[in-house]
């Protein structure tokens, strides 16, 4: 099948070209086009108990609560002198005259204490836009800000439509940069390891033209159902990284073929047959690993996953088109302009100077091979102690602090819980649906009662709805939000009333609840899909099981790494963070989906290799070796250059994207030495045959609907006769 694909790929390479050209075109003028089109937000669960609650708020009573707070301060008037007042009162009677806002709550109204600071030289409105829409908000708020600069006294905008303004931008400055810190020194690797400008122009062609695919495909489901900025963040990351992995696997096979003595089409076919074979196999196990993030309602993540299977299957297809009609037009053309290094001795493809049986990686193939007990322990043994503080990783919803610490809404917010007795900006909302005043007071005082809570307010009342405000101390992140949240969800409703609890700690609340639920069945359906195509892969079902076990023992010490810096503060001051105690769920979940992915990737590389030698051969230990031999360089060339591509991240603004970059840096760098060049081909010399057993019953299921290379079996050697025979014996 992959060489008749390689075939026609080589018959109609100008047609293929051809077409690419109007994908990059259509991209570039419609396909950017998706930026102004994506939306905001999206954190929220539809059927949670706090987003029922906002709906309900908003359908009974109207718009409520504050979408900015306007923090006003000096060093010198107090708020009730004439040079601290009089501004602040010409820039409030601005406000209310805009109609982008819908009300303007100050202290000068309502004289409420929790508006002023304890030394009296600070204050803050409360702010409600008119927009319902997150990113009506958002622009509204773009629109105000020149609106809300107090002339003599020092003005602050935080809240929540700020904070996730500022998200917004900062996140788009974060990924603009890594792109432009990534390209040149991806280039120049790229250079380092072919040799040639053409060959490593190459990999880059593929990754931009994988990018601007992906956000077509977007745009397209963008028509269909909303999809979430954040989108946006994987599909640079995994479209680029996954595109140059690729690139690297075909190009290094094509040129191993090509020195091998073969033309240019036969070269094709059979790369196509061997690392085509590879990237669809890969392409659909990350696309798959991706499609978890389905499951659950969050719109963000769901857009991530939508995002990352965009991203990863145009890559695959360029890969598996694009690629091999470029190379077909090349030919030996690939290896134009080389770049003259000492170091390279003659090498060429890819392969070792000396015909493949040389070099480290040759070295440590033979000594995992003589010694893959001492491999075994020693490796488990320390990714197990990398893995240990994953046991206590505690989760927290939003906080501002992931913001930097410069950034005006997460000053608001630090500022109102340190100097003003409210102590947050962030109340609880309960509503009360369907009960009288008399029936309100006494829930209040009830409510008032629980322990934690600081203060209750009647925020707005229609009808037979009632809105409570409950302020606490702390912050909204913290356990203590979240406990008191569980508590007055237990307090029994008045008469036949409905009771619904909101607000941000509830949103918080809500989403960690939420993920957890869901987080198992991502797990199963996403472990239960790599194992079915990795059996049809490889026709075992060993080689499956112990690939996902791999792939959890490199995840855990990703994530265990992850909690030492990012929950425990380790070099926080160095890497430019502050530390909350706690993780984002949705952090981790995301990191799941895209290292179980990339991990199954480097997997694939390496047993398709040792699968190629294994049907030529019949010996598990010869073909282990030679695999590992074939494939380390490029599986650690592929590795440090999707880890350039990860770095850009990690030296972000926004504490998560750099947790995120950070984490996967390290899996990367885990799975590609530590697994892939040591643990993985150890386990496999103690498996032995048994590496390859699956039952009858599979076994024809393989041999009918197998993705394999050919159809044709490999030379009837007599050893490969013995092998066989062994090899059936084993599967009886």
């Amino acid at each position: 099948m992959f060489a008749w694909w390689g075939h026609m790929v080589v018959r109609l390479r100008w047609v293929v070209l051809a077409a690419a050209l109007v994908l990059v075109a259509v991209g570039s003028t419609w396909g950017v086009g998706v930026f102004g089109q994506l939306t905001g937000g999206g954190f929220d669960d539809p059927a949670s108990e706090s987003s029922r609650a906002a709906d309900r708020i908003v359908q009974e009573l109207g718009p409520q609560g504050a979408d900015l707070v306007v923090l006003w301060s000096s060093d010198g008037p107090t708020v009730d002198e004439p040079a601290f007042r009089d501004p602040v009162a010409a820039t409030v009677a601005g406000l209310r005259a805009r109609p982008e806002i819908t009300s303007v709550t100050t202290w000068y109204d309502t004289q409420a204490p929790a508006l002023l600071s304890t030394d009296r030289r600070a204050t803050y409105a409360l702010v409600q836009l008119r927009a319902a829409d997150k990113d009506d908000k958002a622009a509204a708020y773009e629109e105000l800000r020149p609106a809300l600069a107090t002339p003599g006294v020092r003005t602050e905008v935080g809240g929540a439509t700020a904070a996730l303004y500022e998200s917004n931008v900062q996140t788009t400055k974060d990924i603009t940069r890594a792109e432009l810190l990534s390209m040149p020194v991806l280039l120049v690797l790229l250079v380092l390891i072919f040799g040639g400008l053409v060959a490593a122009s190459t990999p880059l062609l593929i990754g931009g033209l994988a990018v601007l695919g992906a956000f077509v495909a977007v745009r397209l489901v963008n028509m269909v159902t909303d999809v979430s900025v954040f989108a946006i963040n994987v599909i640079t990351l995994i479209g680029l990284g996954m595109a140059i992995d690729y690139a690297l696997f075909v190009v290094s096979r094509f040129r191993e073929e090509l020195a091998a003595g073969r033309d240019t089409p036969t070269a094709i076919r059979r790369t196509m047959a061997t690392a085509g074979r590879t990237v669809l196999v890969s392409g659909l196990t990350i696309a798959t690993a991706m499609a978890s993030l389905l499951i659950f309602p969050q719109a963000f993540l769901r857009s991530m996953g939508l995002g990352g299977m965009a991203a990863v299957l145009v890559a695959m297809l360029a890969a598996l088109t694009v690629l091999p009609a470029l190379l077909a037009v090349l030919g030996h053309r690939i290896d134009a302009l080389r770049v003259p290094l000492p170091w390279r001795r003659g090498a060429r493809g890819g392969r070792p100077a000396a015909g493949g049986t040389g070099g480290v990686w040759a070295r440590i193939a033979h000594s995992v091979m003589r010694r893959p007990v001492r491999y075994l322990v020693g490796v488990t043994a320390l990714l197990l102690l990398l893995a240990a503080p994953t046991l206590r990783m505690e989760f927290g919803g939003f906080d501002d602090r992931v913001l930097p610490a410069s950034a005006e809404p997460r000053v608001v917010s630090e500022r109102v819980a340190a100097e003003f007795s409210g102590g947050t900006i962030s109340p609880i909302d309960v509503l009360v649906s369907g009960a009288s005043p008399e029936q309100v007071q006494p829930f209040a005082d009830r409510v008032a009662a629980v322990p934690g809570v600081t203060g209750v307010q009647v925020a707005a009342n229609r009808d037979a709805s009632t809105l409570l405000t409950v302020t606490y101390p702390g912050e909204p992140s913290g356990d203590a939000a979240y406990d008191l949240v569980r508590a007055l969800r237990a307090l029994p409703a008045p008469g036949d009333a409905e009771v619904l609890v909101g607000g941000r700690p509830g949103v918080d609340l809500d989403l960690i609840d939420g993920l957890a639920d869901r987080l198992p069945w991502m797990a199963l359906l996403m472990a239960a899909a790599i194992l079915v195509l990795l059996f049809l892969a490889f026709g075992s079902v060993v080689l499956p099981v112990k690939a996902v076990l791999m792939n959890l023992v490199s995840i855990g010490a990703s994530f265990g790494v992850v909690v030492w810096i990012f929950q425990d503060g380790h070099f926080a001051d160095l890497l430019g963070f502050t530390p909350t105690g706690f993780i984002e769920p949705s952090n981790p979940i995301l990191m799941l989906a895209v290292l179980f992915g990339l991990a199954t990737d480097y997997e694939v590389f390496l047993l398709s290799r040792v699968r190629e030698e294994w049907d030529r051969t019949g010996d598990n230990t010869a073909s282990v070796a030679t695999a590992l031999q074939h494939t380390g360089r490029i599986i650690t060339a592929a590795a440090l250059l999707l880890i350039i591509v990860v770095a850009g991240f990690a030296t972000g603004e926004m504490a998560y994207i750099k947790l995120i970059g950070i984490g996967m840096i390290v899996a990367i760098v885990v799975d590609a030495t530590l697994v892939r060049a040591l643990l993985v081909p150890a386990t496999m010399r103690l498996l032995g045959h048994w590496n390859w057993w699956a039952p009858g019953p599979l076994g024809r299921v393989y041999r009918r609907f197998g993705i394999r290379e050919s159809d044709e079996p490999g030379p009837a050697t007599p050893e490969r006769v013995v092998r066989q025979r062994d090899r059936a014996r084993v599967a009886e």
